[in-house]
C-alpha cells in the first residue's frame, strides 16, 4: 500500500513487466528424485500461467513444442528441467518484446532438505545450474530476486554470477524489510483500536535489533492482534467468565478459559523464554478482564510485600479477586499452581484488598501450558 503512494513509480512499472515468480519451498523428498520431481512440478505449473504463449504469433512451432514440453513438466533429460527457467524468459521476451522478471522464494529450502536426506551434492549441482542458466548472461532477463532464511555460500551455488548482491539483516540500508518496525507496529494497533496494547507487544515481541533498527517478527505480531481482536468481539464468553470470577467458581472459569484458549490461541504463541509465556497468560486473562467495565483491574499491582498479576476490586460488592499466573513446565500444573497459591499467600497479596474494606477475597492460583490451564481456588472472608 505503500509503494502504490508513489504513483509516477507504479505508472513507470506497474504491469510493464513478465513475471516468473516460484517457491522452492516444497522442494524435497527422501532422495534425490523425489526432489527433482517436485521441482518439476513447480516449474511446470508456473509455465502453466503462460498458457497464451501457445497462440503467440511470435513464437514459432519449434518454440512452442518446447514450451508444450515445459507445460507438461517433461524433464526426463536433466538438460531440460537445468534450462527451463532461461527457456521461459527467453519466450516471454520474444512474445512481449520485454525482458523477464524471476523472482525465486525459499532458495535455501532444497538444500536443506537434501542436505539432511544425504543427496546435498547433487543437489546444489541441479540448483545450481538452474540458477547459472536462468541468472548468468541472459538477454532475457531484466533482473532477479532470491530470497531464503539460511545462507548459502556463494562458491556453491552462485558461482560465476555476475553483478550478485546479498542483502542481509545486517545491512543497515535494508535491515528495516525485514520485519515490522517500531512505527508500524503503533499504526497496525492504531486501525485495530488497540493502542492500549503497545507496552504488552514491545514487550512480548521485540525481539530484533537488525543494523539500527528494532524489528518485530510480523507472524508474531499479526497472530497477536488477531488473539486481541477476538478477546474484543468475545463479550458473551468474557461476561460468563467474570460471573464465575466474582463468584468464586474456579471449575467453570477453568472450564471457560480451557474453551477459550483450544479455540483462539496457538502453542506458536508461547515459544518464547519462560517469564514471557506467563506474560502471554497474563495479557490474555488482561483482555477477558477488559469488558466488566465497573471493575477496577491492575496489573502487577503492589500488594503486600509484592506485586501480585491481577488484582481485581468490586466496591459495590466489597469483592476482590487475586491472580497469580505461573507457566506449568512439562504440564505440571498441580506443582505450579500450589507454588502460584503460595506465592499469593507468602507475600500477602490480600493485604492491599483488607485495607480498602473487601470483605470477600477469591485467591487463583493459575497454572497454564500450551493451550491448557489448571486454577486452583481459595476464599478468604473478613467481617
Amino acid at each position: 500500500m505503500e509503494i502504490a503512494k508513489d504513483t509516477e513509480k507504479c505508472a513507470q512499472y506497474m504491469g510493464k513487466y513478465p513475471v516468473i515468480s516460484i517457491s522452492l519451498k516444497d522442494v524435497e523428498g527422501e532422495d534425490y528424485e523425489m526432489a527433482y520431481d517436485n521441482l518439476g512440478i513447480i516449474i511446470s505449473e508456473e509455465a502453466d500461467r503462460f498458457d497464451f504463449l501457445l497462440d503467440s504469433s511470435q513464437l514459432n512451432q519449434i518454440e512452442k513444442s518446447k514450451f508444450i514440453r515445459l507445460m507438461r513438466g517433461d524433464f526426463e533429460k536433466p538438460a531440460y528441467l537445468h534450462n527451463s527457467l532461461r527457456l521461459l524468459t527467453r519466450l516471454l521476451f520474444k512474445h512481449y518484446g520485454v525482458k523477464a522478471i524471476v523472482l525465486i522464494d525459499e532458495y535455501d529450502v532444497p538444500l536443506d532438505k537434501a542436505y539432511q536426506n544425504g543427496y546435498y551434492s547433487q543437489m546444489v549441482q541441479l540448483i545450481r545450474s538452474l540458477f547459472s542458466q536462468v541468472l548468468k548472461t541472459n538477454n532475457s532477463l531484466y533482473f532477479a530476486v532470491i530470497t531464503g532464511c539460511l545462507r548459502i555460500a556463494k562458491e556453491s551455488i552462485f558461482t560465476g554470477l555476475n553483478n550478485f548482491k546479498v542483502r542481509t539483516i545486517s545491512d543497515i540500508l535494508y535491515a528495516e524489510y525485514f520485519g515490522f518496525t517500531d512505527n508500524e507496529v503503533q499504526k497496525m494497533l492504531c486501525y485495530y483500536d488497540l493502542e492500549e496494547k503497545y507496552d504488552q507487544m514491545k514487550e512480548w515481541y521485540d525481539g530484533y535489533h537488525f543494523g539500527n533498527v528494532d524489528v518485530y517478527c510480523p507472524w508474531d505480531i499479526l497472530n497477536q492482534c488477531d488473539k486481541f481482536l477476538e478477546l474484543k468481539d468475545a463479550p458473551m464468553e468474557s461476561q460468563e467468565f467474570c460471573v464465575a470470577i466474582k463468584s468464586g467458581n474456579a471449575e467453570t472459569m477453568q472450564a471457560l478459559l480451557n474453551e477459550f484458549m483450544s479455540d483462539s490461541i496457538s502453542i506458536r504463541d508461547t515459544y518464547v523464554k519462560k517469564v514471557m509465556k506467563e506474560n502471554f497468560y497474563h495479557g490474555m486473562l488482561l483482555g477477558l478482564l477488559k469488558v466488566e467495565e465497573n471493575w477496577i483491574v491492575k496489573s502487577n499491582a503492589e500488594s503486600g510485600i509484592g506485586y501480585t498479576d491481577i488484582l481485581i476490586e468490586i466496591p459495590q460488592e466489597k469483592t476482590g479477586c487475586i491472580f497469580e499466573m505461573k507457566y506449568a513446565e512439562e504440564g505440571y500444573f498441580d506443582a505450579a499452581c500450589a507454588e502460584a497459591m503460595k506465592q499469593i499467600d507468602t507475600n500477602e497479596y490480600a493485604e492491599f484488598l483488607r485495607k480498602n474494606g473487601i470483605q470477600t477475597i477469591h485467591k487463583y492460583g493459575i497454572a497454564c501450558y500450551k493451550k491448557n490451564c489448571r486454577i486452583i481456588y481459595q476464599k478468604e472472608f473478613q467481617k
